[in-house]
Formats: structure tokens, C-alpha cells, sequence
């Protein structure tokens, strides 16, 4: 039976990667009763390493079809698969670089199979990382449109922030949450992903926003958290 998959995704510079390395590395490291996890790199950083360059529009659907193959290959020999990214966020780029929305159709119906979606919020700096980044300004466009494409599926998810140890917290919480809810009972059951219907709430009334946040569930937690770390020291 496949495995429960945690699908990471978030703007550029938000620490997707080294979270995914770490939340896989703290649940196999944690109690024995914890499921044994496995971690599936960015199909899109091995593609620029190896030829020198990022993708071309014409390449993208084969980058986000590769990045579910190695996620579904993943899932079918482990408990639960900690995926660096998805196809939802070539499908985010295809449409912020080249206007092309072709590739969410199929990106979203493959992250709905998922267990859990974790976003990465925008209180990390912006690092250069080679050719992957654009720069800090395409970060709150790309955010929003990964958000509007998953409120638009009607797909939950929990937003991951925090500063260092603080953010490995926090998305430990959310994932042990989750696995803890579903463990008794048959995994063709899940409907969707992320949280179980009482953990979901409804942000400023908006109709299929599916929000969690990691800490309490409360859909506008996220901007006052977002909005204490931006305040200076002391205020």
C-alpha cells in the first residue's frame, strides 16, 4: 500500500529544502512508533545542474511529471515520503515565468492524493542559491499564486514559519498531527489533504480555503505571527 506523502512547497528561499531534509531526518530519528520516512529531492535543481540552465517552457511538463514519478516511486516502498517540492510548484512557475496555466490541472489533481501540504511562509531572507533564484521580489507574487491555485481546489494546507529549531517545530507538530489522526484507519479513507475537517477553518469567510495553521487551527494566526516577526526588537 502507498505510503502517506508530505508535499513541501513554498516561494523561492524559504528553506524548502533544508526543511524537508531536516523533518525527514527528525521523524526517523524520533520515537519507534513513528512511521520510517523517506525524502524526494527537486527534479527542477537536478534538471539545472545538469544542463547548466533553467527550463524552457516546452521542458516544464516533463520536469513536473518526473517530480511525481519520484514521489509515487517513493511512496510505494515507504510509510511516509517527505517530497521537496511538488508539480504544483512548476505548475506555479510555468504560470509566473511563461503565463502558461496549462500544467495546474494535473499538478492539483496529483497534490489532492497527498497526505499533507506544507507551505513555507516569507519570514526566512532571501539567499542566492545559483540558477534556481530570481530574486526576493518574485516571492509574495509566487506565494499568492500557489495559494490561489490551492484554495481554488479546494485543498487544505498548514503554513510552516519560524526561525531555525522553531521551524522544524512547528512542522514536526503539523506532520505528527496528521499521521496521528489517520493512523486508525484505512488510508483509502483520506479524502483530500492536509488536516482532518475539524482542524480546518474558514479565513475572512472565504469558501474553500482550507487553512491550518501549525500551531492552533485559527486561519488569521498566520498574519499575526507573520506581523510579530516583522515588528522591531522591544516594540
Amino acid at each position: 500500500m502507498a505510503g502517506w506523502i508530505i508535499s513541501i512547497v513554498g516561494a523561492e528561499s524559504t528553506g524548502k529544502s533544508t526543511l524537508a531534509l531536516a523533518l525527514c531526518e527528525a521523524l526517523n530519528a524520533g520515537s519507534p512508533s513513528r512511521p520510517r520516512c523517506a525524502h524526494v529531492d527537486e527534479a527542477l535543481r537536478n534538471f539545472c545542474l545538469r544542463n547548466g540552465r533553467t527550463p524552457t517552457r516546452d521542458e516544464q511538463t516533463e520536469i513536473a511529471a518526473e517530480q511525481s514519478r519520484r514521489i509515487a516511486t517513493a511512496a510505494q516502498c515507504h510509510e511516509v515520503v517527505i517530497a521537496d517540492t511538488s508539480a504544483l510548484m512548476t505548475a506555479v512557475y510555468s504560470d509566473y515565468v511563461f503565463g502558461d496555466t496549462s500544467l495546474y490541472e494535473a499538478a492539483l489533481a496529483t497534490q489532492a492524493g497527498y497526505t499533507l501540504t506544507l507551505l513555507t511562509a516569507l519570514d526566512l531572507p532571501w539567499q542566492p542559491d545559483g540558477l534556481q533564484r530570481d530574486g526576493a521580489h518574485v516571492r509574495q507574487p509566487v506565494d499568492t499564486l500557489i495559494r490561489r491555485a490551492l484554495q481554488h481546489a479546494g485543498l487544505g494546507w498548514s503554513v510552516v514559519a519560524g526561525q531555525g529549531a522553531a521551524r522544524l517545530a512547528n512542522a514536526t507538530s503539523a506532520v505528527d498531527r496528521v499521521l496521528t489522526a489517520r493512523s486508525d484507519r484505512p488510508r483509502s479513507a483520506d479524502a483530500g489533504n492536509g488536516a482532518d475537517d475539524n482542524d480546518n477553518c474558514n479565513d475572512d469567510g472565504q469558501s474553500g480555503w482550507r487553512h491550518v495553521c501549525t500551531r492552533c487551527g485559527d486561519g488569521s494566526c498566520e498574519r499575526r505571527l507573520l506581523a510579530l516577526n516583522r515588528r522591531p526588537r522591544g516594540a
